[in-house]
């Protein structure tokens, strides 16, 4: 559905993508993510159409978005970070006209803006003022119109930008019922929602592709350690000293579990598994052992790991 081949775009001296190649087939949804700057709405407003790159190139569906740019928007709906509403228009209204605009044909407008309405959530409110409307219900608003037309490709910046827990949980499980009908794209500062909603995450860091993939298979390349979790009854001071020569250069991070025991946490150094270490080194010193397993990484922490936490761009 999307193939992006050496893309670049500068603002002068200043590069803000630089050299991105990737691609999303169809059905899927693809999460892009990376730290403020790093590039993410600068790429999808080049996808959408909104910014012509400085160089490479750009298909959606097939077609060249700098060759074809109006046959590109006919198949993509694009919800952006700060969605630009007519507040004095009423729902139903408003839903009309962009779907005009959008060239529904007149025969179809009504049964599209009901649908995309209903689809959204807003057809009890069609007929209210947008204005009045509160936060959730306006970006409610906003997607309906990027799905008025029956896009093919739906590209969301940050959609849940302001939204209160309830409204987050139901915009996931919304993009998750799109998926069925269109391949998404989306940019989110909220990682867990990515790691529960996206097939595949693109990581961007100061305008650059640092990674791609399902964010199982990032999180185990980049196991080269492992993060070893254990439950011991032992005093604090020895276990802490007897683990550390398993652990990376962090040490062993011990909490107080209640009842005597005690769990310690750590990044085991090199590749294999410490498990059975941490075990024989319980036997031997007479510790009882309540739990020992191992972390997967979370997208958090991959996301830690490539980009650097509190790194700046250059």
């Amino acid at each position: 559905m999307v193939a992006v081949e050496q893309l670049t775009r500068r603002f002068g001296p200043v590069t803000a993508v630089q050299n991105l190649t990737f691609e999303i087939g169809r059905g899927e949804i693809v999460g892009m993510l990376g730290p403020n700057g790093a590039g993410k709405t600068t790429t999808l407003r080049m996808i959408a159409g909104y910014l012509c790159p400085s160089a490479g190139s750009i298909r959606v569906a097939g077609l060249s978005v700098l060759d074809d740019p109006v046959g590109v928007r006919r198949r993509i709906g694009y919800l952006p970070e700060h969605a630009a509403l007519y507040p004095e228009m009423r729902v139903e209204e408003y839903l009309r006209y962009r779907a005009a605009l959008k060239g529904v044909t007149s025969r179809r407008v009504a049964a599209r803006v009901a649908e995309a309405a209903e689809m959204c959530g807003v057809a009890d409110v069609r007929r209210r003022i947008i204005g009045q409307l509160s936060k959730g219900y306006r970006q409610r608003v906003a997607l309906a119109d990027a799905l008025v037309h029956e896009p093919q490709l739906l590209i969301l910046d940050e959609p849940t930008l302001g939204l209160d827990p309830n409204q987050i949980r139901q915009a996931r499980e919304l993009i998750r019922t799109l998926a069925a009908r269109h391949t998404i794209l989306l940019s989110s500062h909220i990682l867990p929602e990515v790691e529960m909603t996206c097939h595949r995450v693109l990581i961007l860091h100061c305008g650059r592709l640092l990674a791609q993939g399902p964010v199982e298979t990032l999180a185990a390349s980049l196991r080269g350690r492992r993060r070893v979790v254990v439950q011991l009854r032992a005093p604090a001071e020895e276990a802490c000293a007897a683990l550390a020569r398993l652990a990376d250069g962090a040490g062993v991070r011990w909490e107080d579990a209640g009842g005597g025991w005690g769990e310690a946490r750590f990044e085991a150094a090199g590749e294999g598994d410490p498990r059975p270490e941490v075990a024989a080194l319980a036997a031997s010193r007479g510790w009882a052992l309540r739990e020992l397993r191992s972390e997967e990484l979370s997208l958090e922490q991959v996301f830690v790991a490539l980009t650097g936490a509190g790194e700046r761009a250059p």
